[in-house]
């Protein structure tokens, strides 16, 4: 008889950290020892003392912390504007028009974002995304929602900085755009923005009647000191429809399983955000939330000691695989990944792409990147700044003989 419980879902592209996965298990099936230069997240626990203090919210028999937060967070009062001012340079927007929403941290935000601008109901909207190269979630979503999509060409040659003539005014089958959706600090090249960047995009978007988001997960692990957040500027665009998600993923040591967040935005854009947020999310777990307050307002040293930690892990790495030949894409300034043009051989071969030259580095020195298009990217998440950690990316690289 035929099965007929199979998949309703459309063929689709296996995703490339599936892909990845599958093959460092081939590898270690085979007695390759791996070297994860891939994983992008922060190693190990939270911080003890956000880990402490959840604890003890745990604990509480206050009935606040243990009931739905929804769109408030009535379990950790003021979380959203406390949590988004400890990452602003401006010291806060307490100015009218303003909202703010705690989220369950950024990625189940994505696809609301969208529907927020008016993809719903059979509505298609066109939405420009940074992820090529860039996180690919976004782009992911639009797919699912079914709208219009355009990548946003960042590459080494601008900086990985988005430019007014890559957004889509008017072309002949896109009728402008309705959503930017940009990431500062960019993953995977770890670029920040300025004040003028931000002022120009402002002002183009409100011009056009643009929505701008920005995705700013990294903004605590700004190395240069210089990144600021669209927070910053977008209060001075009276026009403009604006949103920024901040997340506490990186920012209290590993804190990737939290899922806790804000936004803060134009009360427009925050305000259709919620409506859809309202019917769909319960909100975030009260006591993570807790935890994540009280480590920024009382252990934030330990948020200096991560960034300054991740900041000379990746001179370490840049200055091994540049002593080897590779070549460095554009100088990270936040974050905790390094991205590199794709050599064109190794191994005594000709390289195809990013894809084909991890899975050799892999399968001959057990070195793992994340292949971005004609990219690569390595992470020092793991302590790389360890001997072991330098013996084995200098065995690799030096076994590569890498040439461009």
């Amino acid at each position: 008889m035929e099965n007929k419980l199979l998949s309703r879902l459309p063929g689709c592209e296996e995703n490339v950290f599936q892909r990845i996965k599958r093959i460092c298990a081939e590898a270690e099936s085979r007695g390759v020892k791996l070297w994860r230069l891939s994983i992008g997240q922060p190693s190990g626990p939270a911080f003890l003392s956000a880990r402490l203090e959840a604890s003890r919210a745990v604990m509480s028999a206050e009935e606040a912390r243990h009931e739905y937060q929804d769109n408030g967070s009535p379990g950790v009062p003021d979380f959203a504007r406390r949590f988004v001012q400890a990452h602003l340079k401006s010291g806060g927007v307490n100015v009218d028009n303003i909202s703010f929403l705690p989220i369950p941290g950024v990625k189940p935000m994505l696809g609301i974002i969208i529907q927020a601008c008016g993809g719903i109901n059979g509505e298609k909207i066109t939405v420009g995304t940074m992820t090529n190269p860039g996180y690919p979630t976004p782009a992911v979503q639009v797919g699912y929602l079914g709208m219009n999509h355009y990548e946003l060409t960042t590459n080494s040659e601008n900086g990985f900085i988005v430019e007014l003539s890559n957004i889509n005014i008017f072309n002949h089958w896109l009728d402008g755009t309705d959503l930017l959706m940009l990431n500062y600090p960019h993953n995977p090249s770890g670029q920040i923005a300025h004040e003028g960047f931000w002022n120009i995009i402002c002002m183009f978007c409100a011009d056009n009647g643009i929505r701008l988001f920005n995705d700013a997960a990294y903004a605590a692990l700004d190395h240069s000191g210089k990144h600021v957040s669209l927070a910053d500027v977008a209060v001075g665009f009276s026009d403009l429809s604006w949103c920024e998600a901040f997340s506490a993923s990186k920012v209290i040591g590993n804190g990737t399983g939290w899922r806790i967040g804000a936004m803060v935005g134009s009360s427009d854009f925050i305000s259709d955000i919620a409506t859809i947020k309202g019917n769909t999310d319960s909100g975030f777990f009260a006591p993570a939330a807790t935890g994540v307050l009280h480590a920024l307002g009382n252990d934030f040293q330990s948020v200096v000691k991560n960034r300054r930690m991740f900041g000379k892990r990746l001179e370490i790495l840049i200055e091994i695989l540049e002593k080897y030949g590779m070549k460095i894409a554009v100088k990270p300034r936040a974050g905790f990944f390094t991205l590199w043009l794709t050599p064109k051989r190794a191994f005594g071969e000709e390289i195809k792409n990013a894809e084909e030259f991890n899975n050799l580095m892999i399968q001959n020195t057990g070195i793992v990147g994340v292949p971005f298009g004609k990219y690569i990217r390595y992470a020092v998440t793991n302590p790389i700044d360890s001997p072991e950690w330098i013996q084995a990316i200098e065995n690799a690289f030096n076994t590569a003989r890498v040439s461009y």
